[in-house]
């Protein structure tokens, strides 16, 4: 292949931006922001999780207390009935008045029981309700920092972004002076090895850093300053300039 020696130069200008694209590329993909967002997402979504969890149990809790309430007033309801009929007097036979004596002392032993039973309830659910505040705290807290990690990865991928389309504005300008020919055996290259061409600097490829043999140098001191040359050990477009030790 020939082209101009201006031509073949302007390659090292287009890799030079090309790499310029390449490192904006790794660091939109690497930035601190993505991992941040990345943990933080999951921390959300087990803290939803577990604030759900711990709002059904407070909801079931209350639910069991209001139910144990309801069959405390229920059995003292009965109770204060009993007793009014015992201290009315209305009740006179002995046997009658025995049972309803035992009665009176079997319904409060059973509400009691059950104002034990609610008690136990009600610290539980306090509990539940503590660890309901406590999450939805912790919840709140991570998608506060989420919100100020997308911020953050947002604002660096617009930067990021804007110097990429300023270097791709650049790029378009220099690969528009490359002949079609050339500028496509770049692009090839470059998709095979990351870098399609680099300068030939005091006898050394800069793509691979190889030294050239002497017979090699030899060769290319003989070579037309128009003939596209390529790096025998990494295939690459070598460019001689003034620096090339020729």
């Amino acid at each position: 292949m020939k082209a101009a020696p201006e031509a073949q130069k302007r390659l090292l200008d287009l890799a030079e931006l090309d790499a310029v694209i390449d490192r904006l590329a790794h660091r939109r993909r690497t930035l601190p922001e993505l991992a941040e967002i990345d943990e933080r997402s999951k921390q959300y979504a087990r803290l939803v999780t577990q604030v759900i969890e711990a709002e059904t149990e407070a909801g079931d809790l209350a639910r069991e207390q209001s139910k144990a309430e309801s069959d405390v007033d229920a059995v003292r309801t009965r109770a204060d009935r009993d007793q009014k009929r015992l201290d009315s007097g209305a009740v006179t036979s002995p046997r009658d008045l025995s049972g309803l004596q035992s009665e009176i002392a079997s319904l409060q032993k059973r509400q009691g029981d059950l104002e034990e039973v609610v008690l136990e309830i009600m610290e539980r659910r306090e509990a539940a309700d503590t660890k309901v505040t406590d999450l939805v705290a912790q919840r709140d807290e991570v998608a506060a920092g989420l919100a100020d990690s997308e911020g953050r990865r947002d604002a660096a991928l617009t930067d990021i972004d804007k110097e990429a389309a300023e270097v791709q504005g650049r790029r378009g300008a220099v690969a528009g002076e490359i002949p079609a020919d050339l500028l496509a055996l770049y692009g090839k290259l470059k998709d095979q090895y990351g870098v399609g061409a680099a300068m030939l600097h005091g006898g050394r490829c800069q793509g691979c850093k190889v030294a050239l043999s002497i017979a090699e140098m030899n060769r290319i001191k003989g070579a037309p300053h128009d003939e596209v040359l390529r790096c025998e050990e990494c295939r690459r477009i070598l460019v001689r300039t003034t620096e090339s030790g020729l």
